[in-house]
Formats: C-alpha cells, sequence, structure tokens
C-alpha cells in the first residue's frame, strides 16, 4: 500500500492522504471545496461510538496566489467548521477528537490572512468599540455583545486557539507523523512521508476557472416589475444546490440578496450578465452568503452594496482580513449605500427594511414591497434566524450576562412572523438557524422553506413550499417592455451625440433570443447583422489568435465586420439566454455614417481591437467603457535602453509591440502591462522599467481605470503575482 494516496478532487484541488501519519490534507480550498470533497467521497457519514460524524481533512494547505483567473483561491472558513463540528475535532468528548486541531499550512502572509478571516467569519465586529464605530450607539453595541457572546459560550477566542498553523518556504519542514512538505516554486509543493514523495501544483493554467459542484441547468429570466427569482435553497453543506439567496427583480433590473458561493454560475444559468446587476442587499458575512461577493466586481461598473452599517463594517473587515487590503478599499470596488436599520429605506420605488436578527455576527434580515395597483405588495428575506426555543434558551434577567433580554426576544419572534406576501425562511435548525414549526401560524400569503441540506419532513411540508431552482414568484406583474428600455439607455450612453428621437431608428428593431451555446458570428464570416447584447453572456473564440474573452450587457457584435465589411475575427458564442436587439448591417452603416459617427467608431477600432486581446481588458467591458478607455490611450516610442517612466504613479502602460525589461527580472511583451504597483498602490519598488528594443506602448491614465471594478481587481490579482516574484 502505498505511504502517500493522492486524489484529485476538482480544477486546482488535490487531497493528499498519508494514513500511517493520521494526516489528510486538503490542497487548495476554494469556495465550496467541501462540496466537492463530498462529491467525490473524501466526506461521507460514518459512525463511531454510537455517533454519526463525518471523515474528510485535518489538514488544508493553502495557495501562494489568493486570487486566480479572478477568483478567491483561499476560503477556509467552511473546511475549517467542517473539521471541528461534523468531524468533531473541536468538541469536548467526541469520537472525532484525537487530541489534534485542523493544521492551516501556506506561507506565513497567506495563513497569518486566513486566521483574521477566520475570525471575522466566526464573530464579525469582536467588540463594542467596533460596533460603536460602524454606528451602533452604547446601548445596541452592549446589546449585541451579550447577544455575540451567548453564541460564542462565553467568550471571543482567537483562531489560533481552533486552529494549529505552520509555515512553509523552500526548506522542507515536518508535518506530523514524519510527513514532510516544502514549496519548489510558485504554488508547487512536495510531500513527502517513508522515501515516497508526491508533488502538488495549485496553479490554474490560463483560462481555468474553478468550478461548480453542481450543474444548474439553463433558465430565460423574464424582466419583471416586481417578482423573487429563486436562486439557492440549501445551505454551506448541500452539494446539490446553492446556498440560500433570492434576487429581486424590480422595473426589471435585478437585486441580489447575499452572493454565495457560485454566484457566477447562478447567474450564468439563469441568463442574467454581470453588467446588468444594479444591486446586492447583504444580510451578513458567514461565507455561503458572503463567498460571490468578489464574482460581482467582474462587472464594468461598481454594483450598489446595500446593508446596514453593522453588517457593511463586518464585511469590509472580512474582506481585508482576506485579501489583505484597506477595510476603506471596498468603496473601490462597490457603490455602498448604508441603509437605516428598522425602516422604511426608499430606493427609487423599491423599499427595504433590515431588521437585526440574533446571530453569532452582525445580521439583517429584509422585508422588501413596492407599491402595486392593489396597495403594497412584499417580500420577506429571512436568512440565517434563531429558532425560538434557542431564543428562549438565551433570555436572561441579567443585563451584565451572555445572552438576551425578554423583551428583545419578543420583539424579535414578532419581527419573524409579520405576515408578508411571499416570505421566504431559514429552517435550518440548530443553534444558529430557524424552525420551521415557529410559522405554522404565520399569516403570510405564501412561505417558502430554505436553508437546508435536507430533505423535508412531512411537517415541514405542511408548513411551507418549495422553490425549486429558476423558479419565480411575480408580486407586481409588469406591462411594460424593459429589454427595449434597457436598449435605449445602452445605445444612448454608445451614440452620446446623436439625438434621442434618431436613436429610434435603430430601437425599431427586433429583439431576438438566442438559446445558450449558439454561434451568432462566425470567426471568418461577414456579419449580416449587428447584435446588441441586452442580458446574458457570450464567449469570443478566435482560433487564429488563441484568445478567448467574455462580452455581457452593453456588447455590440459584429460591428467591426459590418462598419468595414471584413470577415469576422472572432467566433460569438452564447454562454447562456441572450436578449439582444438586432441590428441590420445596411441599416447600422447607414445610421453611424449619417450622424458622423463613422470616423470616430473607426479611430477607436484599432485601439479597440488590441484591448479585446489583453486579459486585462477581455471581460466584460461594454463597448461604451471600452470607447472611453480606447480615447485616452496615448502612444509612446522607446529605443533600446531607454527608461520608461513609470515612477509619477498616474499611469498604466501597455506594451503594443517590442519589449520591456523590469529590473526584478520579469520582462514584458507585446500584450502584456505594467505600472500598477504605483498607479494602484503606491508601491515604491514599481519602478525600473527599460525597453530592450524599439517598443511601442500605450499609456493610459489610471484615472479612466479606477472606476472600473474587473479592471481594478485583476490588477490586484496581477500585482499580487508580481510581489510574489521580486
Amino acid at each position: 500500500m502505498p505511504g502517500i494516496i493522492k486524489t484529485h478532487v476538482t480544477t486546482g484541488v488535490y487531497f493528499i492522504d498519508i494514513p500511517d501519519a493520521e494526516l489528510r490534507i486538503l490542497c487548495g480550498c476554494p469556495a465550496d471545496s467541501v462540496k466537492h470533497m463530498m462529491k467525490r467521497g473524501i466526506i461521507v457519514p460514518v459512525e463511531r461510538s454510537g455517533v454519526t460524524l463525518e471523515t474528510g481533512p485535518n489538514a488544508i494547505l493553502l495557495s501562494d496566489l489568493m486570487v486566480q483567473s479572478g477568483q478567491l483561491s483561499n476560503m477556509a472558513e467552511f473546511p475549517v467548521l467542517q473539521m471541528l463540528y461534523r468531524q468533531g475535532m473541536g468538541i469536548p468528548n467526541h469520537p472525532g477528537n484525537c487530541g489534534v486541531k485542523p493544521l492551516l499550512i501556506g506561507s506565513a502572509g497567506q495563513v497569518s490572512a486566513q486566521l483574521d478571516y477566520i475570525h471575522r467569519g466566526n464573530y464579525g465586529l469582536v467588540s463594542e468599540d467596533e460596533m460603536r464605530a460602524a454606528g451602533a450607539d452604547a446601548g445596541l453595541a452592549r446589546q449585541l455583545m451579550r447577544e455575540k457572546l451567548r453564541f460564542a459560550f462565553g467568550a471571543i477566542h482567537e483562531s489560533r486557539d481552533l486552529v494549529d498553523t505552520l509555515a512553509v518556504d523552500t526548506e522542507t519542514v515536518n508535518i506530523r507523523g514524519g510527513a514532510t512538505v516544502r514549496r519548489d516554486g510558485l504554488n508547487h509543493f512536495e510531500f513527502t512521508y517513508g522515501g515516497e514523495i508526491v508533488s502538488v501544483d495549485l496553479n490554474l493554467r490560463p483560462g481555468e476557472l474553478y468550478p461548480s459542484p453542481y450543474p444548474l441547468g439553463v433558465n430565460d429570466t423574464p424582466r419583471e416589475y416586481f417578482a423573487v427569482l429563486h436562486s439557492g435553497e440549501g445551505d454551506g453543506w448541500d452539494i446539490n444546490r446553492p446556498s440560500m439567496s433570492s434576487i429581486i427583480l424590480f422595473q426589471g433590473r435585478p437585486y441580489l440578496i447575499d452572493a454565495g458561493a457560485n454566484i457566477d454560475y447562478s447567474l450564468e444559468a439563469l441568463g442574467i450578465g454581470v453588467n446588468e446587476i444594479e444591486g446586492i442587499f447583504h444580510t451578513h458575512c458567514h461565507d455561503d452568503h458572503f463567498a460571490g461577493l468578489v464574482n460581482l466586481i467582474r462587472a464594468d461598473h461598481k454594483v450598489k452594496y446595500f446593508a446596514t452599517p453593522l453588517v457593511r463594517a463586518s464585511v469590509q473587515k472580512k474582506i481585508s482580513a482576506l485579501l489583505g487590503i484597506a477595510e476603506d478599499a471596498f468603496a473601490d470596488y462597490f457603490d455602498v449605500h448604508d441603509l437605516t436599520l428598522g425602516e422604511w429605506n426608499d430606493l427609487g420605488g423599491l423599499e427595504a427594511r433590515p431588521i437585526l436578527s440574533p446571530h453569532p455576527v452582525e445580521t439583517s434580515i429584509f422585508e422588501f414591497r413596492a407599491l402595486g395597483p392593489d396597495g403594497y405588495r412584499t417580500y420577506a428575506h429571512f436568512a440565517d434566524i434563531a429558532g425560538f426555543s434557542v431564543l428562549d434558551g438565551m433570555v436572561t434577567d441579567d443585563d451584565a450576562a451572555p445572552g438576551i433580554g425578554a423583551d428583545r426576544a419578543r420583539a424579535v419572534k414578532n419581527a419573524y412572523l409579520a405576515p408578508a406576501t411571499v416570505k421566504k425562511l431559514d429552517v435550518g435548525g440548530g443553534m444558529i438557524h430557524g424552525d420551521a414549526e415557529d410559522f405554522r401560524d404565520d399569516a403570510s400569503g405564501k412561505i417558502l422553506l430554505a436553508h437546508t441540506a435536507h430533505p423535508f419532513t412531512d411537517r415541514q411540508k405542511e408548513i411551507g413550499s418549495g422553490a425549486p431552482y429558476g423558479t419565480m414568484d411575480i408580486l407586481i406583474p409588469s406591462h411594460q417592455e424593459y429589454t427595449r428600455r434597457n436598449a435605449f439607455v445602452l445605445l444612448h450612453d454608445y451614440f452620446q451625440d446623436v439625438a434621442n428621437e434618431r436613436l429610434q431608428v435603430l430601437l425599431n428593431n427586433e429583439i431576438v433570443t438566442f438559446n445558450p451555446e449558439t454561434i451568432i458570428l462566425r470567426e471568418g464570416h461577414a456579419a449580416q447583422d449587428v447584435y446588441l447584447v441586452l442580458s446574458g453572456a457570450l464567449d469570443v473564440i478566435s482560433t487564429a489568435t488563441g484568445v478567448s474573452s467574455r462580452v455581457s450587457t452593453g456588447s455590440l457584435v459584429g460591428e467591426q465586420s459590418a462598419l468595414h465589411g471584413l470577415p469576422s475575427m472572432a467566433t460569438y458564442r452564447a454562454r447562456s439566454f441572450v436578449s439582444a436587439l438586432r441590428l441590420p448591417t445596411a441599416q447600422y452603416l447607414e445610421f453611424v455614417t449619417r450622424n458622423d459617427q463613422y470616423a470616430e467608431i473607426s479611430r477607436l477600432d484599432e485601439y479597440k481591437e488590441f484591448l479585446q486581446r489583453i486579459w486585462l481588458f477581455n471581460e466584460a467591458l461594454s463597448d461604451t467603457v471600452q470607447n472611453r478607455i480606447a480615447r485616452d490611450l496615448e502612444i509612446r516610442a522607446f529605443a533600446p535602453d531607454e527608461h520608461v517612466p513609470v515612477a509619477d504613479g498616474t499611469s498604466l502602460w501597455l506594451v503594443r509591440d517590442g519589449r520591456v525589461e523590469w529590473e526584478w527580472g520579469r520582462e514584458f511583451g507585446p500584450g502584456e502591462f505594467f505600472g500598477e504597483g504605483r498607479a494602484l498602490f503606491a508601491e515604491e519598488t514599481d519602478d525600473g522599467y527599460t525597453a530592450t528594443e524599439h517598443s511601442h506602448l500605450y499609456r493610459v491614465p489610471f484615472k479612466t481605470l479606477e472606476d472600473i471594478p474587473i479592471i481594478r481587481w485583476k490588477l490586484f490579482e496581477s500585482h499580487q503575482r508580481h510581489k510574489l516574484l521580486m
């Protein structure tokens, strides 16, 4: 029998089992890695000493890179929770507790970041001072701290009290039981035991992504006036469904409630492009409601972030810990809107009321309402609530003791039972989730049960309905065509100098829907029509250049081919259901010419074609945003050995042709970029760039890029990799 058993779990994730050393290592821990292990049979239920528990890892090897392909590579919160409580490693006198703690292995920086992130995931804000800094008055801060301490069994513990750590560099280090590990390259690790050697590579190849553990199918989502689209009914352990979430459609615009793991796959399956997302309402910072937040950064505009100041502060601290960025950098990626707790906040006709709910971290349940022909219609989204028996068990008359006052417990129950047109409930049970029985007499028009991986019992089925993925409850039907309204907005943004009445020439065309995996335009073929993408996402594939990218809402498919009479340089293929405004090429060419747009569009086409070949610019950027970037490009020529002036920190530099050498030993060729360290992170070391041959570089002012979240996010990923190579 081999001493080391290596199992491929999923893309970028492996499992190392060294039975004789009693060592089981999860190598790589992106979001939902626990579910992937369950799917592979690595985590299974067993019985020991009459107690049911789970198998699984007892150590985690972290990626050197926090971000790969725009996704987070290290999210150890749920794997550690699985070890502590589902395996029993953290439960006294449990058959799964063998006297060792879960072990985090990796670079000192990544280990430290994970400890801080797990700490925030366990507790959120950890003191009354932090709560007051987030806007709570002294009384509320004291109340919240008492509740938090009760959930925490009386004390806030540092992560090091729960897990052990092991820093790994190029030197061989002992793990446990005679097993060793060392790093032999970026994200390359070598394990040894009893003379046997096994290597693990945690790098994602270009274009690779961490996959979803479950298939989602495809849906063509209608854009309604006020409706609830059901995008998740499971929990953080459900291997078949996304965690509890919903999407509110208001006046045709999508708003998310929470962002669990794989939210990007979920949006794609629902036919919603990331550029369509208007905003997100956030209940709390646990990973099953938080892990997909960075996927919303992959848009060409800042998504609106709606939460109470307390929830927002806990989320900022968790992201800050995870990524090693300043807390206020959160506003670089999201358009932050603080909501007033306990009041109806009017957000342009959609009203939202966040209500404080007892939980180990700062948590708000939400009520939403909109005015329809027969009055207000309401949707209540109650994620991560507490069961009434749990609340009763927390009640104490001692104002200084951990727990909750009787009046507060009664007010929470009344808030939970307030009737709504549609109400979605967390019925996951246990210490920190709800109980369906508490809502047996709830007067809401429709009750939906969620946040559990278990099948509903007959008693639960008497209380509430289910909501299969992609189904919708329409609260106020639409009598308007929102896709055509969106088409007008996109055309107005693109043709800013053209009068609105002239845009009607293009708007008076057919809106078509393409099925997923449909080829819309083939490489080498002339475009017969130009398509303005209104919803969904498309792959852009070029076998000639070897470049692939993705486009979303606001992109014009076939424009260059139509205007210049040339074959398309790429194939456009629908990833999801795609809605688009079909513009016949002859009409489009005539419109562009008659409105004096041809010369400017043609001038920008060369720059845009270059940008689309670069990884930094090849995802989710609408044509309007691409034009804005192209207009600000300035070309500069450099002779061999000429210094590139990066030190002023105002610009990003793109290599069109030639080569540039960095003093830290890196060379940049055509299509690559540099200077983000100075421009974005004010790093003194990001200097010393010299052309090694005759070169043409594009200089783009950072002010042009700073409000485009997907570009900032990619620059962050690139910079983290560059720092590790220094």
